[in-house]
This record gives C-alpha cells, sequence and structure tokens, in this order.
C-alpha cells in the first residue's frame, strides 16, 4: 500500500537524472541549426557560377596566350634573315662602289676585293656562320667533311690532305661541309 507520502507528487523526466536539469539544458545549449535545402542550393549555385567564370577565364587567357605565341613565331619566321640581311648590305654597297669606279687599276680592285671579302667575313661570323677549313692531317670528319677522292700520302690515313671548297657551319649545325681530299690507306 502506498501512503500518500510515498507518492511521488510529479513524475520525472525520462531524460533527467535531477529536477531542475531539463529546464536548464534548454536554456544554455544552442539550438541545433535546421538544415535549409533552398539555402545550400543557393550556395551551391553561387560556387558553380564563380568557378564556371574561373574556367572561361582561364580559357580564354590560354587562347590568347596561344594565338599570341603563333603570331610571334610567325613574325620570327617571316623576319628570321632580316639581321642577316642587313649585316650582308655594306658588302653589297663596297661590291657597287667597286663596280662605279671606272678607271680602277688591277691593284686597286684587288685591294677593293680583299675588303669587300673580309666585310662578308665579319657579316657571317656576327649571324653565327663559321667556316669549316681543316688544316692538312686534321683527321677526317664525315659529319663536317665530305671526301672527293682518297689520295696516296704521306701521312696518316683517313686524314685530310688538301681542301678543295671550304665548308661552313651555322649555329652548330653543317650548312656545307667542306669538299677534301683523304689519305688513302697504305
Amino acid at each position: 500500500m502506498t501512503t500518500p507520502e510515498n507518492t511521488p507528487t510529479t513524475a520525472p523526466n525520462a531524460g533527467d537524472a535531477e529536477p531542475g536539469y531539463a529546464a536548464d539544458a534548454a536554456t544554455t545549449a544552442p539550438e541545433s541549426p535546421r538544415f535549409d535545402p533552398q539555402q545550400k542550393l543557393d550556395e551551391l549555385e553561387a560556387k558553380h557560377a564563380e568557378v564556371a567564370d574561373a574556367y572561361l577565364r582561364a580559357k580564354a587567357e590560354s587562347e590568347n596566350t596561344r594565338r599570341r605565341a603563333e603570331e610571334e613565331v610567325s613574325k620570327a619566321r617571316k623576319y628570321a634573315v632580316e639581321a642577316f640581311a642587313e649585316s650582308l648590305l655594306p658588302v653589297k654597297d663596297s661590291l657597287e662602289a667597286a663596280i662605279a669606279i671606272q678607271k680602277a687599276t688591277p691593284e686597286q680592285l684587288l685591294e677593293g676585293v680583299h675588303a669587300t671579302l673580309r666585310q662578308l667575313g665579319q657579316a657571317l661570323e656576327r649571324n653565327k656562320v663559321i667556316e669549316i677549313n681543316p688544316a692538312a692531317g686534321t683527321k677526317f670528319d664525315p659529319h663536317q667533311h665530305q671526301a672527293i677522292s682518297m689520295v696516296p700520302a704521306e701521312q696518316e690515313a683517313n686524314t685530310v690532305v688538301a681542301v678543295l671548297q671550304k665548308g661552313y657551319l651555322i649555329a652548330d649545325r653543317v650548312l656545307r661541309p667542306a669538299l677534301v681530299t683523304v689519305a688513302a690507306p697504305k
């Protein structure tokens, strides 16, 4: 039997360990944020628009870079010989001046030809065109020399005996090999 003294007057909450705890927790705990799908959709759409804009800008920048590079390559090809041609103009001027002299002596002409040849050599050197003129006895190099014939000689086999025509390199690439005769094996 229960007496009125043993009967609780209020039923405690199921999760309360002590009376009054639930009230304190409710007033101090932050309210949990409620998931708002429309807000999340708006955030994602804004982020998508930002990423799409960045992509389009990067794509346009890469197209512009590619186009500028193509234009520069085109101009480089078109005007590649400009510096070379400019360095040859004084040589042409010297030749024209020599032709213009009516009563030149053979000595004057020879002196002018030598001066013009020096100008031409300097113009070629400025533009990285280097002579291939191997000395006698130099080992034959098939990358820079073209053997015209093999001749018996008093030197080591497969060495240059004489240069028939000079060769030329341009930036380490053979423009024309030197034509040479080579010592035959004994």
